[in-house]
């Protein structure tokens, strides 16, 4: 028994493994923080997700691309249309419409431009003037008085920031920013003034973004409250929510949604305190053939809206 070695208590015995394999924490180096995106865009995961682009009847989209940069387009819808009612029931005149559009799109350029049989036409423009510096306008022209707008922005990327102004028709001025604040926080205002109306406003928002959620926070001069939250579960499945408030007018509203990515199909769906339901499926039938359908219940209204359609192109 004498002859045993004792267990050692050398200074290196005493460091276990948990000790030996402990790292210092990264320090965040502030003078290379991300870009962030533009505060117009701060929701995009949430709109994603909650708004889809639903819609109610017959649709259908044809592209054709006439060489890589330049396309024509074709579509066909076919459906009911809502009219304003001081009632609380829902009244829906029966309407149809066909739309020709052609599409310029270049590294540094893109123009797109529809033109409907009623006489209204939209375009837009997105222009990289430099590589931090781009300039973006949309315009719809219409034969009702009053009714034709237009509207110019200027988004500038710096290192860590974005800045952007814009100017529309009616007066209509405004800006924002928004700066990194750390790898995952950025914060930020805006500013807008309609001179036509003479109404003024200011706002701030808050993103925080992981590799696994994005949470947004937004609030307004005119009343306006906005949260929303998205969890990636998976590579193809995000749940999302999100909360509108409005402190003038008292009114709430919040809603619950999912965003499901299959191989063939994305499915994205969502159910809101006002009681109104909806779905949106597109499903990739072949090689530049999709098709859509459309749902959404508003059981308090009792309004029900069905659509589905074809997308044929790329």
């Amino acid at each position: 028994m004498a002859g045993m070695a004792p267990p050692s208590t050398s200074p290196m015995g005493a460091k276990g493994p948990e000790a030996a394999s402990s790292k210092p924490d990264e320090k965040v180096d502030y003078l290379n923080l991300p870009c962030p995106i533009p505060y117009e865009e701060i929701h995009r995961e949430a709109l994603m997700s909650l708004k889809p682009e639903l819609f109610e009847g017959m649709r259908f989209d044809f592209t054709k691309g006439l060489n890589p940069k330049f396309a024509l387009s074709h579509s066909v819808f076919m459906g009911p249309t809502e009219i304003p009612s001081q009632s609380t029931e829902t009244i829906k005149i029966p309407t149809a419409h066909y739309e020709f559009g052609a599409n310029f799109i270049d590294p540094k350029l893109m123009l797109v431009g529809r033109i409907l049989t009623d006489g209204r036409l939209n375009a837009r423009v997105k222009w990289d003037l430099t590589d931090n510096l781009t300039m973006k306008a949309n315009a719809q022209l219409t034969n009702e008085p009053h009714m034709s707008h237009g509207m110019a922005t200027f988004d500038y990327k710096g290192r860590d920031y974005r800045a952007q102004f814009q100017v529309g028709n009616g007066a209509l001025l405004g800006a924002s920013y928004i700066q990194s604040v750390t790898p995952n926080l950025s914060l930020g205002g805006e500013v807008f003034w309609a001179g036509q109306h003479r109404k003024s406003g200011v706002g701030y928002a808050a993103r925080y973004n992981t590799d696994k959620m994005v949470a947004t926070g937004q609030v307004a001069s005119t009343g306006m409250v906005a949260l929303n939250y998205v969890q990636k579960v998976s590579e193809k499945v995000s749940l999302a929510t999100d909360l509108m408030y409005n402190y003038m007018s008292r009114e709430v509203t919040s809603s619950v949604g999912y965003d499901y990515i299959l191989r063939q199909c994305r499915l994205r769906g969502k159910i809101d305190s006002n009681g109104c339901t909806s779905t949106f499926l597109e499903e990739r039938l072949n090689m530049g053939l999709n098709f859509i359908l459309s749902a959404e219940i508003d059981h308090r209204k009792k309004d029900y809206k069905f659509g589905f359609g074809l997308t044929v192109g790329e």
